[in-house]
Formats: structure tokens, sequence, C-alpha cells
């Protein structure tokens, strides 16, 4: 079997990229893959909070809710989707109103069947 580290810990900052500006303190959600807003409202999940102000672009260091992981897509897995567990220790999406208690995560990144999917738990 092999060893297994999350990429990122609990309480770690992270850096992701901008994809619009943002204001240090305030909430963020993925708002694709690889990057970052401010959230919306109550349908943009948080992800976290941001460090510092950014523009478009830049990267922005934020403080999460959990730890990140690296794991395996059942299927087509876009970055701000909420996640539940598949077969054989994978990830798929989960739709939201549908049994949400099995959600264990928003994808950070955009990920095809068989390929790495970044989750942070929350």
């Amino acid at each position: 079997m092999p060893d297994y580290l999350p990429l990122h810990l609990p309480g770690a900052a992270i850096t992701r990229t901008a994809s619009a500006a943002i204001t240090g303190g305030k909430l963020v959600y993925v708002s694709g893959s690889g990057t970052v807003a401010m959230t919306a409202g109550a349908s943009s999940i948080p992800v976290g909070v941001a460090s510092t102000d950014a523009a478009s672009g830049d990267p922005v260091v934020i403080f999460g809710r959990g730890t990140v992981h690296r794991l395996t897509a059942s299927g087509t897995v876009t970055a701000g989707d909420t996640v539940e567990a598949a077969a054989a220790g994978a990830v798929a999406t989960h739709t939201i109103g549908t049994n949400d208690a099995r959600v264990v995560g928003v994808a950070l990144t955009t990920a095809t069947t068989g390929n790495p999917v970044e989750i942070m738990e929350v």
C-alpha cells in the first residue's frame, strides 16, 4: 500500500489565482479550476478567507476550511462542485439537495474520470 499525505493540512494557507478583484478578509469560493473569487451569496460555497487584496489574475493566499486532498475523479468533476464518495475510494459530483450529508468537500480543480482532482474537506 503506498503512503499518502494530504496536499494541505487544516489551518494551513493555500495559494490560488484570483479570477476577479478580491478584498482581504473576505470569504472566497472556487470560481474555476485553480481560481477563487469573493462569494456572491448563499449559493457560493466558501472554501476560505482571502489573506490580502488581490487583482484579477494575481495569486492570493487563502486560509482554508479543511484539509486539501488529491483524489481520483469518478466521472467529470468541475471546480466548485461539491463531491461525495464514489466506488474504489474516488469522488464524484454531488447534487445539492439530495442527501447533503454525503458531501465530503468542494473541488478546487477540474478533472475527468480516473484523473486527480484537488478536494478541500468541508
